[in-house]
């Protein structure tokens, strides 16, 4: 083990909180595209088609390939498909593809043990490789648990002694949905339970002195894959390890949905320097996969590392607040202010239409204040923002009473009636204004390096001081985070609204495909980022508001990747939300398809979380913690679940999504749609 690379501090997770630092990990070798150590971040997909269409197959890897996965993942559910990986590798190498190919394996251990033979990775899952899932209540003596475990290390053994032989590397890769029962009985349903689980299998690869791991701790719901990724590192680095990470939020969902939610998981740990290979999981070809997964990374290839390092290992922890735990979610503490910002509200959104025609009503269409000419009226959306920042322009209509509007503090102070309006200031502004301040909201904007100055120092604290936190560091979350931690060393309790500004997006998402226009890449790029930057603090309790710019993307995509945020960190509900798998070769209909047939007749249901699963493999426990699941129990057959309970068994396709609707609406939770 590299000592080097896992000097942390007792009970840390990563190099720095405050400054970027990628973690460096113990270098595993996949064939000849190694991982961890100091290689660049890989990126990997993984195929949907059934493993005996070899012809299939290998079309697929290649169009996966040329868009950029250095590792390909094939399912082997039996030993017939384990067997069948050597024809498909031997038809790649014959065209002249070498990338590794890594052999995905649930409950059997025959078939892990054929395709490590093969390929130059498998993948297992420690809570239903040799272990069992039943979601029953069990309770274990110390002795019984011992005894599960020797039991597995008889079954799990083999696998590792084949590893080693044939120079095959091994995936670790726990999946919240899908914990053993015996750790459930431990443990229960936490991301404790996640680490431990794939911690007693790193142990026993060590009992035999086989290292060529990778471990990975996947979830559909974010906050829970993050704090289990930083806790497995913790528990790791203690046991004196360093094992490279393969990061993913599992069954993230499709389009805009699927890229927010796995880019606040993957790029919050990203953030932090950890992770050293990607999947993004869509319910989308693979090959959509890549270009997303390497939009992530690429922020973090090009970023100046060693320097940052140099400078991170000199900051590192100069403090800590004592309220953050990076294994837990705990929202801040603040007062509520004299406006409905901070306290117990849900965090705020801010929308910037000072470059809009304000001259027609319908511009706040955008904002989620849907406009009737006819009645003369507005009608708001699930997805309305709390403040529009006008900056120095004024409207010439009636705004919504119920729509609080932001201007520059010089152009506030004009305005003849300043109901519902609110001054925004600069710090300097604030301070020499005194009197000529609202009574109800004042918002200040305000860096990290502006704590240590004495205009700070100056300032005077009531309820309707807002601070607007800016940054224009190159690794931004950081310095935001470090100015939260900042104010609670100072003892603020002031709300905080987290500004980003993406003034000119980076096209990272090339494609050929024409359907793919230059506007819909930098939407998603815009995506990707701001569900970094803006859920990595949200995901913590950081933040109070959001407020994206964007002059180069419609203010309507603004506002629902605000709102896709807000959902994805579990702070603000205001759609219904949809666990959907991938495609693979297991899967017993078409998700997107499904998906979008589900979709169109649920999405009115706010709050709740619908499981989409396309093989009883992955259904009951990928989808722990939907409310209720879709899942394909046969072809042409679906069985619906009530969060872990089996409603309805092998109803046909065609009817599955009224049998759906109709468990939803004897649960009460049905409203039908306006």
């Amino acid at each position: 083990m590299n000592a080097d690379a896992i000097k942390l501090l007792p009970g840390q997770y990563c190099n720095s909180l405050t400054d970027y630092s990628r973690f460096v990990t113990r270098e595993v070798a996949i064939g000849d595209v190694p991982l961890g150590g100091n290689n660049p971040i890989r990126i990997q997909s993984m195929t949907t088609t059934d493993t005996m269409d070899t012809v299939g197959t290998v079309e697929q890897s290649i169009r996966m390939i040329e868009a950029g996965c250095e590792y390909v993942r094939i399912t082997a559910p039996s030993i017939k498909e384990a067997q069948n990986l050597a024809e498909i590798k031997k038809q790649l190498r014959a065209r002249g593809y070498t990338t590794p190919l890594v052999a995905d394996i649930h409950f059997t251990p025959n078939a892990a043990e054929v395709a490590a033979r093969i390929v130059e990775k498998v993948r297992v899952n420690p809570g239903n490789y040799a272990d069992k899932k039943k979601f029953d209540q069990l309770t274990y003596t110390d002795a019984e648990y011992q005894g599960e475990l020797d039991r597995i290390f008889q079954k799990f053994s083999p696998l590792v002694k084949i590893s080693k032989e044939y120079g095959t590397a091994m995936r670790i890769g726990t999946n919240h949905g899908s914990l053993s029962d015996r750790i459930m009985s431990r443990y229960g349903d936490t991301p404790q339970g996640m680490v431990e689980s794939a911690m007693e299998f790193i142990r026993m690869c060590e009992a035999m002195n086989y290292y060529q791991l990778v471990v990975s701790m996947k979830s559909s719901n974010p906050q829970v894959m993050v704090q289990a990724y930083r806790l497995l590192v913790q528990t790791m680095v203690a046991e004196g390890m360093n094992y490279p990470l393969h990061l993913g939020v599992t069954e993230a969902g499709d389009g805009e949905d699927g890229r927010i939610k796995s880019a606040v998981g993957i790029g919050t740990l990203l953030e932090d320097g950890l992770g050293d290979t990607v999947r993004v999981s869509l319910t989308e070809e693979p090959e959509a996969e890549a270009p997303v997964a390497i939009a992530l990374v690429n922020r973090y290839t090009q970023r100046k590392a060693e320097s940052e390092k140099q400078k991170a290992e000199e900051t590192a922890f100069s403090f800590q607040p004592s309220a953050f735990s990076p294994y837990e979610y705990k929202k801040r503490v603040t007062y509520e202010s004299n406006a409905f910002i901070g306290g117990h509200m849900v965090p705020r959104v801010v929308l910037d239409l000072s470059k809009a025609n304000l001259k027609d009503p319908a511009v706040l269409n955008a904002a989620g204040y849907l406009y009737s000419p006819i009645l003369d009226k507005y009608n708001m959306g699930e997805q309305s923002v709390d403040f529009v920042y006008l900056a120095d322009e004024l409207p010439s209509f009636s705004m919504p009473g119920n729509l609080k509007q932001l201007y520059n503090y010089n152009t506030w102070l004009k305005l003849a009636d300043k109901v519902q309006c609110h001054p925004l200031f600069t710090l300097q502004e604030y301070i020499a204004a005194d009197a000529d301040r609202s009574s109800a909201l004042n918002l200040v904007r305000i860096t990290h390096a502006d704590l240590d100055t004495d205009d700070f120092g100056a300032l005077q604290l009531d309820k309707s001081l807002v601070f607007v936190l800016e940054t224009n560091e190159a690794h931004g979350m950081a310095d935001q985070r470090a100015f939260f931690f900042k104010l609670e060393e100072m003892g603020l309790d002031v709300p905080v609204i987290v500004r980003r500004n993406y003034k000119s997006l980076v096209d990272g998402l090339k494609s050929e495909d024409a359907i793919e226009t230059l506007d819909f890449r930098l939407q998603t790029q815009l995506q990707l980022y701001a569900a970094t930057d803006l859920g990595a603090l949200l995901v913590d309790g950081f933040g109070e508001g959001i407020w994206i710019d964007a002059p180069e993307i419609a203010p309507e995509v603004i506002t629902s990747t605000a709102f896709g945020i807000l959902q994805a960190t579990r702070s603000r509900i205001s759609k219904t939300e949809y666990i959907s798998c991938p495609s693979c070769g297991r899967t017993l209909f078409d998700l997107m398809e499904t998906t979008q047939m589900i979709r169109s007749r649920t999405s009115h249901l706010k709050g709740l979380k619908i499981g989409i699963m396309g093989c009883i493999v992955n259904g009951p426990g990928e989808m722990a913690d939907a409310d209720y699941g879709y899942v394909g129990s046969g072809p042409g057959k679906v069985t619906l679940y009530r969060s872990k309970e089996v409603v309805k068994k092998n109803v046909t396709s065609d009817k599955a999504l009224d049998e759906l609707i109709n468990i939803i609406r004897e649960d009460g939770n049905w409203i039908e749609p306006v």
